[in-house]
Parts: C-alpha cells; structure tokens; sequence
C-alpha cells in the first residue's frame, strides 16, 4: 500500500470500520467511537488542558486516541517533533493526544495501526482475539 499523509476524515472512517463501534455524540456534539461501551476515539471539545502557548486559545481540534499502555504512549510522545502530546490532565491515562492540523505529519498506513491499536486496548478479549486472528498477516 502506498502511504499518504492522513487526515481528519481517515480517522472516522477508520474508527467506524472496526468491528462493534458505535458512534456517539458528547454532549456538544463531537463525535466519540465505542466499542462496548468504551471509548477509543474521542474528539475532544476546546479544553484549558490544550493550549496555544502564544495566544492561550484553546484547540478547537484535539483527537484522543487510545493507547495499549504508558510505554506505547511515551514512544509517540517523546519526541518534541511528533504531532502526538499529552498533557498533565491525561497523566497516568492510556491515550495520547493529536490536532487534526497536524495529522498529515503521519502517514495514514500508521494511523491505521494507532487506531487498530485503540480499538484493540479497548475491546473484550473474546471480540479482540477474534479481530486478530482474521487479520493475522
């Protein structure tokens, strides 16, 4: 598969692909994909938490994607470059953070697998083992 840059549009159609979702609205409208009744794909709505350090405006276009675990979470994290950050408020939480403005730093051959992965850490293990062996390479 040739790889391009993702976008905002991948990740719903990514999300709501996988098996079991459920597409919910919060409460202000944005969208949130759940497997089982559980998160893990959240677009976030403008929080103090994610900022514009020079104007102090808040991000209108944060997506949350689950991760499996912290190490997985610092290995997309760490590097000052990448598109995906945390912040003090998801310390300690499964998940990292990205602004749909900077999705296209990604290819959408590795979202694939972030949002494989989220929807993995986040579905029973009967439905998740099931997943995996129809999708063993």
């Amino acid at each position: 598969m040739r790889d391009r840059p993702a976008r905002v549009a991948d990740v719903h159609e990514l999300a709501a692909s996988m098996p079991y979702v459920k597409r919910i609205e919060g409460p202000k409208g944005n969208p949130i994909y759940q497997v089982g009744g559980k998160s893990f794909v959240f677009f976030r709505t403008p929080q103090p938490d994610a900022e514009d350090p020079e104007t102090g405006e808040r991000y209108t276009d944060v997506i949350m994607i689950w991760v499996e675990s912290e190490m997985d979470k610092l290995a997309l994290v760490q590097d000052p470059d990448s598109p995906f950050f945390t912040t003090d408020r998801f310390e300690g939480h499964p998940s990292v953070l990205v602004r749909a403005s900077r999705l296209r730093e990604i290819g959408k051959v590795e979202l694939t697998e972030l949002v494989q992965d989220a929807w993995l850490s986040r579905a029973s293990k009967r439905r998740a083992d099931r997943w995996l062996a129809e999708h063993q390479d």
